[in-house]
């Protein structure tokens, strides 16, 4: 393994199976679900009752944001930086990367993607001006919604001068920012850049406007059954929160530093649809342009792939779309690949999935475990010869896996993660 491979070295995540790695880590091997009944607000005139909720202080590996943020600055916020706060506490922790020097902070890059930003603190603020008038606004409003002020906040708090940045490239921003960061390390702008994506946007109008694109799940009796990713019976995403961060660096930085390198990224290829505003072509093609991208930059065969982590979200156009992407990349050797999706435990992230699951695969390749795609029972017609890892995580040698995530607007990423 060459010196310069990128690798990760720590990794910080808030779900809805709870805050931590190693928790998150745990709960997802054992099948469980995040994904509950809501009680945030009124949702009696919704079609959709429920979501992946990230549990808080008092509950199970909750957050606790007294921990994360001071009363005082947690009014300066929205939660989707909460969460990219934490996350990356974690991460550089794990990474210990505490840089002092000036050299070192302007060599450190931060890079933290969103779908959508502080969506809540937006729709508290119209309800605001329209009950109480303009001067009831607070003037922390516009800096709490917009969609890098994770990044910011990140970068401000720790100092890190390098390169910022924050796409907003729906459910494909986690993963498109730790591509961004390959290759800001590649090119030599930065030494180590804070990489991943943030989503918090559980709210009344997101449920109401994606109820009204039929995008839901409306499974109300049982939540943590409602997310069916592979599924010929599903019925719609689960809307989910989180926020996953990685540690980049070359893997020469690392070990010079003391640091312990915990998987390799080794491809990543990125694309377009050009086809539609939120569905991708029935063929997958935009999405197969990626993967391949991703494999011939990580130069290898398909057939040395031991895992994918799919995007699924348990709506029938996505999830064929992906399935036909991933047929004519790995072809005859997609029957030999596990395939899962991670989304049937936490809920679909959105600007958050593909960071969180990027995690959830560099795992499954550092300790050879395969998190099962909960809620399965029968694949689509023509999916029969596909292994979607039905309810049960499994044991094996996961040298290579691949991790995708594909978004509105026809985005596409895919990533290639190997053992060290």
């Amino acid at each position: 393994m060459s010196a310069d491979q990128i690798v990760i070295t720590g990794m910080g995540l808030v779900t809805p199976l709870g805050t931590g790695v190693e928790a998150v880590w745990k709960r997802l091997l054992g099948g469980e679900s995040g994904i509950r009944p809501l009680v945030r607000f009124d949702v009696s005139d919704l079609n959709t009752k429920f979501a992946g909720q990230v549990p808080g202080a008092g509950e199970p590996d909750g957050l606790d944001p007294e921990t994360v943020i001071s009363t005082k600055d947690r009014k300066k916020i929205d939660a989707f930086t909460l969460f990219a706060l934490a996350a990356t506490e974690e991460a550089l922790q794990q990474a210990n990367w505490h840089p002092t020097a000036e050299s070192e902070k302007n060599a450190t890059a931060t890079i933290i993607g969103t779908g959508i930003g502080g969506f809540p603190v937006i729709t508290d603020a119209v309800r605001t001006l329209d009950t109480r008038g303009p001067r009831r606004i607070s003037p922390f409003v516009v800096p709490a919604f917009l969609g890098n002020l994770a990044a910011g906040n990140v970068s401000i708090r720790y100092g890190f001068r390098g390169p910022i940045g924050a796409p907003v490239t729906a459910c494909a921003a986690g993963l498109q920012a730790i591509g961004d960061g390959m290759r800001l390390i590649a090119s030599g702008e930065a030494d180590v850049v804070i990489a991943g994506g943030t989503e918090a946007c559980i709210d009344r109008l997101t449920l109401a406007g994606f109820g009204a694109a039929r995008a839901l799940s409306t499974e109300n009796d049982s939540p943590t059954t409602a997310s069916k990713p592979y599924d010929s019976e599903r019925a719609g995403f689960v809307l989910g929160e989180g926020a996953g961060i990685v540690v980049l660096e070359r893997r020469s930085h690392a070990e010079k530093r003391g640091a312990t390198p915990l998987v390799s990224l080794i491809g990543y290829g990125t694309s377009a649809d050009a086809y539609h505003l939120t569905a991708g072509p029935a063929d997958g093609s935009g999405a197969a342009l990626a993967i391949q991208h991703a494999l011939a930059r990580a130069n290898i065969a398909s057939s040395d792939v031991n895992y994918i982590n799919g995007h699924a979200t348990s709506t029938p156009v996505g999830d064929a779309a992906e399935i036909a992407a991933m047929r004519s990349v790995f072809g005859d050797d997609l029957a030999n690949i596990p395939v899962s999706s991670t989304k049937s435990s936490t809920g679909h992230m959105l600007g958050a999935a593909g960071s969180v699951e990027a995690i959830f695969t560099a795992m499954a390749v550092m300790t050879n475990k395969i998190p099962a795609t909960l809620n399965f029972a029968n694949a689509d017609e023509g999916a029969e010869d596909l292994d979607f890892v039905p309810d049960l995580n499994r044991t094996a040698n996961v040298q290579i896996a691949v991790c995708n995530a594909f978004g509105f607007g026809g985005v596409n990423a895919s990533l290639v993660l190997e053992k060290i």
